[in-house]
C-alpha cells in the first residue's frame, strides 16, 4: 500500500507557511512504516525539536486505477478518515533552505497517523464535512472540505496520471490552517462530522 499526500491544498494553511498557491496538486509520499495505526502513541523523534500536528481528511482507495476520470473517481473509494501528517518543521525547513527533498521531515516512521475508518453512503457530502483537530481539549484546527483548493475526486484523478492506485492505498488530502507544536504528554484528538475518529497520544 502507499500513502498519497497532498500539500498547501487549503489557501490558508498555505499562506501561514508562506507558501505560494498551487496551480494543480503538490504530491509526496510516505512509505507504509510511517503508519501510525488508531490507539498507538507516537514517540517524539529524537532527530527533531520542533515536531508539528497537521490534520486531514484521509481517504481509503476501494478500487485498483490508473488514469482515473474526475467524473468517476467517486467509485474508487468509500471510507474516510482523519489523519495526522506529522511533520518535523525544524528538519523541513532547514532541508527547503538548501532546495533538498524532505523525506525524512515527512516519512519517517509513525509520521502518518490515521483513524477509524467511516463507510460513505448515497448521502454522504464528501465537499461538504467539517472536522477539527483538538490539542489537549482545545480545538487548534477547525477545517471543511469545501475550501480545499482541489476536492478529492480531483485528487484522484490527477495522481492517477503517475502512479497506479491500488486497494488499500490512503491519500492524505491536505490541511487547513493552524498547524503547530507538540511535546510529549499531548493528547491529540480528531473528530469529523461531529464523531471522533482519531486520538493520538505523545510520549
Amino acid at each position: 500500500m502507499k500513502i498519497i499526500c497532498i500539500g498547501r491544498n487549503y489557501a490558508d494553511h498555505a499562506k501561514e507557511l508562506k507558501n505560494d498557491l498551487p496551480t494543480e496538486p503538490v504530491i509526496f509520499m510516505k512509505p507504509k512504516n510511517a503508519m501510525l495505526l488508531p490507539g498507538k502513541p507516537l514517540y517524539y523523534p529524537e532527530f527533531t525539536k520542533d515536531l508539528h500536528y497537521e490534520c486531514e481528511v484521509v481517504v481509503k482507495l476501494g478500487k485498483n486505477g490508473k488514469f482515473i476520470q474526475e467524473k468517476f473517481a467517486h467509485k474508487y473509494y468509500n471510507e474516510i478518515s482523519l489523519g495526522i501528517d506529522f511533520t518535523a518543521r525544524d528538519v523541513q525547513n532547514e532541508l527547503k533552505k538548501k532546495s533538498l527533498p524532505w523525506e525524512i521531515a515527512k516519512a519517517f516512521d509513525g509520521s502518518a497517523a490515521v483513524g477509524e475508518f467511516i463507510p460513505l453512503n448515497a448521502e454522504t457530502q464528501i465537499n461538504d464535512l467539517d472536522f477539527q483537530l483538538k490539542l489537549n481539549d482545545e480545538i487548534v484546527q477547525d477545517g471543511h472540505t469545501r475550501d480545499m483548493i482541489f476536492n478529492i475526486n480531483n485528487i484522484i484523478a490527477y495522481a492517477s496520471r503517475f502512479f497506479t492506485l491500488n486497494i488499500g492505498d490512503l491519500i492524505y488530502t491536505g490541511t487547513p490552517a493552524g498547524v503547530g507544536p507538540v511535546k510529549v504528554g499531548d493528547k491529540l484528538e480528531g473528530h469529523l462530522v461531529g464523531r471522533k475518529v482519531l486520538e493520538v497520544d505523545i510520549m
